[in-house]
């Protein structure tokens, strides 16, 4: 087997990708504190169509090299929104028709390879701080917690990592469409 060459991936430009289908899903960054786990969501959005990303509180938004470091200019293809606060986001959100959900490990949630999305509804995952995780007054908010099973000696994953996880779970379930 041959290693394709760019040329041989057909990628579309960042104007083309703005105008592109996409999935019904925007992620939500609550007070994520790492460019470089910002950077690598936002390339994740880029790789499977997601709506946009939101970032809220201290996730910082573009421009910034640190981001870029790992967006490899994803942060330009894919739509973003800042709010000075999560609770502002999902209150835009839940007016806007969306299912609220949340990744994290709380009493009640929902196992990830359980979740079936609806795939005529439009879903906001909301993904927090590095240590912290999401802040309870949001989770208190969600219509969903979502937690990704786990089986070894650590029970949380990098935010990036389990965003990525889950961004391809919802993948699997959504269409892309014409927004």
């Amino acid at each position: 087997m041959k290693k394709k060459t760019i040329l041989d991936l057909d990628r579309m430009s960042t104007e083309q990708f703005h105008t592109a289908p996409k999935m019904r899903l925007t992620v939500v960054l609550d007070n994520v504190r790492s460019l470089n786990n910002i950077g690598s969501i936002f390339r994740t959005c880029d790789a499977f169509a997601v709506e946009r990303l939101v970032l809220c509180g201290i996730s910082q938004p573009p421009p910034s090299p640190e981001i870029h470091k790992t967006a490899l200019g994803a942060e330009d293809s894919v739509d973003w929104q800042y709010f000075a606060t999560t609770a502002e986001a999902v209150e835009a959100l839940r007016l806007a028709g969306y299912t609220i959900c949340c990744l994290e490990q709380v009493e009640g949630s929902v196992s990830l390879e359980q979740f079936e999305p609806d795939a005529t509804a439009k879903y906001a995952l909301i993904a927090g701080h590095e240590v912290d995780g999401v802040d309870q007054t949001i989770v208190n908010q969600c219509d969903v917690c979502l937690e990704i099973p786990q089986f070894g000696t650590k029970h949380s994953l990098n935010v990036a990592v389990s965003t990525g996880i889950s961004i391809w779970h919802f993948f699997n379930h959504l269409p892309i469409t014409k927004l």
